[in-house]
C-alpha cells in the first residue's frame, strides 16, 4: 500500500518509511482508520442511521462479488479455497443481517394501521 505513495523517479520518495516494516505501517493505518471511523460514526444523527445502513449493505454486496471472484480465480489450493468460501459466507451473513436490522429500523418509523370503521347506514 505504501508503495503507491512513493514516487518512482530519481528524486527522493514522497513518503519516508524510516525503516518500518510494511506490517507495522499497515497496523498504524488500521488503528488510525479505526479511530477516525469511530469519530465519524458517533457524530451521525439518528435519522441518518437507516440510510447509512443501507449503503453499507450495498458495499457488503460488493464484497460478496469480490469474494466470489477470488474463489473463482485464486482458489488453487485447499487453504485458499477454504478462505474464499469463508469470505463468501461471512459476507452473506453480513448482508442478510444488515438487511434484517434495516427492515426492523424502518418498521419503527411506520405508523400503525388504523382500524377500518364500519359505515353507519348499513
Amino acid at each position: 500500500m505504501l508503495a503507491m505513495l512513493m514516487l518512482q523517479s530519481d528524486t527522493e520518495p514522497l513518503v519516508h518509511t524510516s525503516g518500518l516494516s510494511p506490517l507495522v505501517i499497515g497496523i498504524i493505518v488500521f488503528v488510525l482508520a479505526a479511530f477516525i471511523g469511530v469519530e465519524v460514526i458517533t457524530k451521525v444523527p439518528p435519522t441518518l442511521h437507516t440510510p447509512l445502513m443501507s449503503g453499507s449493505n450495498a458495499i457488503s454486496g460488493i464484497t460478496i462479488v469480490g469474494a466470489l471472484l477470488a474463489l473463482q480465480t485464486m482458489a488453487n489450493g485447499t487453504l485458499s479455497t477454504v478462505l474464499a468460501v469463508a469470505a463468501v459466507i461471512t459476507a452473506m451473513i453480513n448482508v442478510v443481517g444488515g438487511f434484517l436490522v434495516t427492515d426492523r429500523m424502518l418498521q419503527m418509523f411506520r405508523r400503525p394501521a388504523r382500524p377500518k370503521t364500519e359505515e353507519a347506514g348499513s
